[in-house]
């Protein structure tokens, strides 16, 4: 999956990159991504819904492909290196085995929310406004916004948790307001799923990650206080970890 919800302090790796250049075979996993994701997650919400006439469900599908695509092919033109870190996710690709874990459950709870949605809409157990999906299909663009506001200031967000050569701290940005502006953005992608598609009953589905996410933040912290120079002097100076004031 081209999006990967999880750390922005990562390192670099090696890479099938040349100069500015990107390798030609993963500009074609970068563009099948673009055009695959939305089928398939299409597919979920339609199947378990039972039913293509679910404009919600079109709305958010359009209005993701159109976020995605943009933000793929803004990696591609100015960081593809860092689009190639992007694509190297999942949990298998975790090296730490907390977070293999942790990544399955997010996995899990990530699917969940179409699937549910979907059941939803079937059964009509929600009576979802049209405000509501709009202020969903909102959050999902900032969502996108943020994501690319993080990426433009941090080139070291892969879509796993490891230390590698050339890593640094980094403290501008939105680094200077909360040490994981990622995971908030984050937070609200998941968020704007179940209310972009109409569906209140799978709100319940985020409930699970929020603990999930906390402990994929607590022990990445944990690794990089001890391998990253410099990092705990960071949290000092920047105290919340995802929202200021509370956390």
């Amino acid at each position: 999956m081209i999006l990967s919800i999880d750390s922005p302090e990562k390192g670099i790796y090696e890479q099938k990159c040349y100069g500015n250049s990107m390798d030609p075979n993963l500009k074609k996993k970068a563009f099948a991504g673009v055009i695959i994701v939305p089928l398939v997650l299409g597919f979920m919400i339609f199947l378990s819904a039972w039913s293509i006439n679910y404009w919600q469900a079109w709305v958010f599908l359009v209005v993701y492909t159109i976020a995605t695509g943009q933000m793929v092919f803004s990696l591609m033109k100015n960081d593809p290196a860092l689009l190639e870190r992007r694509m190297k996710g999942g949990p298998r690709a975790e090296p730490r085995p907390a977070q293999r874990i942790i990544m399955w459950c997010m996995s899990t709870a990530f699917v969940a929310l179409f699937v549910v949605s979907g059941f939803d809409h079937r059964f009509g157990w929600s009576q979802p406004s049209m405000p509501l999906v709009i202020v969903g299909d909102t959050l999902l663009v900032l969502s996108f916004y943020l994501f690319n506001l993080v990426f433009r200031e941090n080139s070291f967000a892969s879509s796993t948790i490891r230390i590698n050569e050339g890593q640094k701290v980094i403290s501008t940005g939105l680094y200077g307001i909360i040490r994981h502006p990622m995971y908030f953005a984050g937070m609200l992608f998941i968020v704007s799923i179940p209310l972009a598609l109409g569906s209140l009953w799978s709100l319940l589905v985020v409930l699970p990650t929020v603990p999930f996410m906390g402990w994929r933040i607590a022990d990445e912290e944990k690794m990089l206080c001890t391998e990253l120079e410099g990092y705990s002097e960071y949290c000092k100076k920047v105290k919340y970890r995802v929202i200021p004031g509370l956390y």
